[in-house]
């Protein structure tokens, strides 16, 4: 009989002076030294033994030339896909690159020119508005809608109304939605799906938070019929899932023949070829040992989560969380304080102490609103979090 092993999410790791993003760069981004990061989307938490045991095999052997996949690769990737979220895929499908925001570039590239109207709904994950404006295309913005249930809902006539005026070919689809934490329903994708098959719409589904949904059930875009899965290009990546983005590697599947040939044409336009081998030995391991860590770890999120809810209803109560179905990424409303965006910047960075993502960088319909990474350590939290009442509750 092999003992469940048990993780620790409350040890508290220090991840200073390891050349970290979110650690290590505060000064070099205008902040004060002492400021708590809450902001880029990456864990505080060690990753699963397994991944760790398996990186330190390949580490001792010395040597680390080019490398490419063998079919047991894809076979975890494939048992993860269709356990997790009920897709079964095929090997030829898979095309694999160093993260999804690089294979989101790649689409945009591949399938549109410049000048083109690509469609996105914000407010959403930054990069989408930066690898269309970068790479000389326009942005459409199907803004969501907030709803008085406290949700965001798609406005499909808003949508397919500027598909045709812009006559959009690509669409890019945030499924679990960043920042909104929303877990789209079957119903609304189909909904939307009609739309983009009718006005022959190519369709990039970034899926990267698939594995942290806690209502509802994640819907992969391209399973939901023949149909979508002829015209989506599904991103995955192990980089949320196990916190392994600085192994860059990421799996898109495109079932498409046709669709492939043109993104992998684009990769090959840029001299991509081989992936980081470190990358392809987590992400195997991950897959294939890893789901123990994964439950255990949506537990503790979902504690986090419940923790920064009782906490503003009963503390902050001007500050409102959008309450999230999926992911790590709380999206919290500041409207209530009244406050312009340079005098929340200056409350938080100043006053709190705390450096969360000010809403405006996932557009316009973000102004008023924070983002704030709960995949920390419960102290951690509750430290943010008083900072937070004291600060706001003084005013």
């Amino acid at each position: 009989m092999t003992l469940k092993r048990t993780y620790d999410f409350d040890q508290v790791i220090n991840r200073k002076n390891t050349d970290s993003l979110k650690y290590d760069f505060v000064l070099e981004r205008g902040k004060k030294e002492d400021i708590l990061p809450m902001w880029i989307a990456d864990m505080d938490f060690k990753i699963p033994d397994e991944i760790v045991d398996a990186l330190h095999n390949r580490v001792d052997q010395g040597i680390f030339g080019y490398t490419e996949t063998k079919d047991r690769y894809f076979e975890a990737v494939r048992y993860w896909m269709e356990k997790r979220h009920g897709w079964i895929v095929e090997k030829e499908w898979l095309v694999k690159c160093p993260g999804v925001v690089f294979a989101l570039a790649m689409g945009v590239r591949a399938f549109t020119e410049a000048g083109d109207g690509v469609l996105i709904q914000q407010p959403v994950y930054q990069v989408f508005d930066k690898v269309i404006r970068e790479n000389d295309r326009v942005v459409i913005d199907n803004t969501l809608i907030l709803g008085e249930d406290g949700k965001y809902h798609m406005d499909l006539e808003d949508f397919e109304r500027k598909a045709v005026q812009h006559q959009v070919k690509l669409f890019l689809l945030c499924n679990p939605h960043n920042p909104g934490g929303i877990v789209w329903s079957q119903g609304e994708l189909e909904k939307l799906g009609e739309i983009c098959i009718r006005r022959d719409i190519i369709i990039i589904s970034d899926e990267i938070h698939q594995d942290f949904v806690f209502k509802g059930k994640h819907q992969v875009f391209a399973n939901i019929n023949e149909a979508l899965k002829e015209r989506t290009i599904t991103c995955t990546a192990p980089s949320k899932t196990f916190n392994l983005a600085g192994l860059q590697v990421a799996n898109i599947f495109i079932p498409n023949s046709s669709l492939r040939e043109t993104f992998c044409k684009q990769m090959r336009a840029v001299g991509y070829d081989h992936l980081n081998t470190l990358g392809l030995v987590a992400c195997e391991a991950g897959y294939r040992y890893g789901e123990a860590w994964l439950e255990q770890l949506l537990d503790y999120l979902e504690g986090n989560i419940s923790y920064v809810r009782e906490y503003l209803e009963k503390k902050i109560s001007r500050i409102k969380l959008i309450e999230p179905d999926a992911t790590y990424l709380l999206w919290l409303d500041f409207r209530e304080l009244g406050l312009s965006e340079e005098e929340r910047l200056d409350l938080l960075d100043n006053k709190v102490g705390i450096w969360l993502n000010s809403g405006l960088k996932f557009g316009k319909s973000g102004e008023g609103f924070e983002r704030m990474n709960i995949a920390c350590q419960r102290s951690v939290l509750k430290e943010a979090l008083r900072r937070l009442e004291r600060a706001v509750n003084a005013r």
